[in-house]
Parts: structure tokens; C-alpha cells; sequence
């Protein structure tokens, strides 16, 4: 059985954050002196904060299947949004992190004065766009609604994903930082900006929406098969990846784990679980 940890409501005052980083007496923590020169404890579990599909998915296949082969304990804490992992991987609630992509991490630390960093990439989720009222892209019209995730990088990604199917016009050399106002040609059609995890939850109340890839997975749409246009796979710079703390990488718990995400084992079992939706990012950099 899984023994996940939802985390879908973290304390958020500064004090709790506290509190929690000196009782766990996390290797982030500048006042546990350690000395042993700053490396962490490699028989207290590692806990890394995920998304629930598909990377606490993953994440649980390497708990019950490959970690005690390693010497690995391994807690995998679920949250279901894009902010509380990177500040608990900050804050040293967790030991890291694995949901999101790097222009998302680049923007993110830049925003919040943070300092995670990847380690490894281990799959990529093709964004896409869906609709339970058009049966095909052909079948948007003028006047129609289209859903977009709202924080900036899945936003410009959203954007170039309509762009790439002749369903808006774009300024020339945008790139993924696009906004609405950087549209020159709508088509037509209205936008509506959302939080990326409730643009599944409005499907209904759209002509279309623009999903992120796990998101898609929770709400049982499958990419691959549901998906009216779907991102390419190929020179992709999306993949979600393994991430710490700068100053945590070297931690032996994380390289442990950082080898068994990029192992044949795990590559199977995302390829035979999610048939083309997620797939295998291996042996591409983190950085």
C-alpha cells in the first residue's frame, strides 16, 4: 500500500515554517551544526515533495520496488500546486522536490528569492488542449472561450501550443515568455486565465483549455488519445526533474535517487503506465 503524505494543506505562516524546520532538523537548516562537514544524514528517510500524477507515481515505484536495493528510505509527500514544493524544499520541510519544469524553476526563484536547483531530468508531460464541447481543432470558432494556465512560463507555453495550431498569431520571437498581450491576431476567440490546477475543473465551462500534462492525468483525460493538439516530444525544453536546495546536491540520499529516476527500471514503467502521455526524459541536462 502507498503511505503518501498529502501536504495539500502545509501550514503557511512563517512561524509554523519554523517551527517544522527545527523540529525536523532538516540538512537545510543553518543552525544544525553537522560535523561531518555539512553532508546529511544518509539513514534518516528522503522526502521529496511531488505532484500527485504522474510524479508521486513515480516516485512510489521507486519507493516499493528499487529503494531498499539501494539502502534508500524513501517518503514521497504529495501537494497539488505549484508553489508549496519549492517552498518547502526552501524552507526544509523537504529534502526536494519533483513536479515541475526549468523555465518554471528559473521564473520561480527569480520571483521568490529562492535557491532550488535541478539534479536530473526524468520525463516530460506534453501540454495540451482539450475540449468536451469540440470534437477537433477545425471546430473552434471566432467567439469561442479558451482556458490558459496564468503563471508565466506555462502561459507562454500555453500560447505557443495555440500558436503552433494556426489558432492565434503571435509577435514575432515571443518565444515561452508570451503573453495575451503579446497576441497580434486572436481569431476571434476570448481568453480566460486560470491557476493550473483548476483549468481541468472548468473544462465544462469552456470552449477549450490548455492543460498541463498531470493535471490532465488527474482529471482521467489522457493525453496522447484525448488531446485536440498536443505538444511534440522532440527538442522539448520541458522536462520535470529531481530538484533540491543549491547546497544539497552532492547528498548521497539524492544521488541514490537521482540514479534509480534515470534507470531502465523507471523507464519502463512510465513508458508501459502512461503509453506515450508521459515519457522518459533520460540522458538530457538538468540545467
Amino acid at each position: 500500500m502507498r503511505k503518501n503524505i498529502k501536504l495539500t494543506a502545509l501550514a503557511a505562516t512563517a512561524t509554523a515554517l519554523t517551527l517544522g524546520l527545527t523540529a525536523c532538523g532538516s540538512s537545510s537548516d543553518p543552525s544544525s551544526a553537522k560535523a561531518d562537514g555539512g553532508k546529511a544524514d544518509g539513514s534518516k528517510p528522503l522526502v521529496i515533495a511531488a505532484s500527485p500524477s504522474p510524479h508521486a507515481d513515480v516516485l512510489n515505484f521507486v519507493k516499493d520496488k528499487l529503494a531498499a536495493k539501494e539502502g534508500l528510505k524513501l517518503e514521497v509527500k504529495e501537494f497539488t500546486d505549484y508553489v508549496l514544493p519549492n517552498t518547502a524544499t526552501e524552507q526544509g520541510q523537504v529534502d526536494g522536490n519533483y513536479f515541475q519544469h526549468k523555465p518554471y524553476l528559473d521564473d520561480f526563484n527569480k520571483k521568490n528569492n529562492t535557491h532550488v536547483v535541478p539534479v536530473v531530468n526524468v520525463h516530460l508531460e506534453p501540454l495540451g488542449l482539450y475540449s468536451k464541447k469540440v470534437k477537433a481543432l477545425s471546430d473552434i470558432k471566432p467567439g469561442q472561450t479558451i482556458a490558459v494556465p496564468n503563471d508565466t512560463t506555462n502561459e507562454g507555453r500555453a500560447l505557443q501550443l495555440l500558436a503552433a495550431n494556426n489558432l492565434i498569431t503571435l509577435k514575432e520571437g515571443v518565444g515561452t515568455g508570451a503573453k495575451l498581450s503579446d497576441i497580434t491576431d486572436k481569431k476571434g476567440l476570448e481568453f480566460k486565465e486560470l491557476e493550473a490546477a483548476t483549468v481541468p475543473r472548468a473544462l465544462s465551462d469552456v470552449d477549450a483549455a490548455v492543460i498541463n500534462g498531470n493535471y490532465a492525468l488527474e482529471a482521467d483525460l489522457a493525453p496522447a488519445k484525448d488531446a485536440l493538439a498536443l505538444e511534440k516530444a522532440e527538442g522539448n525544453p520541458y522536462a520535470n526533474f529531481l530538484a533540491v536546495k543549491d547546497g544539497n546536491q552532492n547528498d548521497p540520499r539524492i544521488q541514490k535517487l537521482a540514479k534509480l529516476l534515470n534507470s531502465d527500471d523507471v523507464k519502463k514503467f512510465i513508458e508501459e503506465k502512461y503509453q506515450g502521455s508521459v515519457v522518459p526524459a533520460f540522458g538530457t541536462p538538468a540545467s
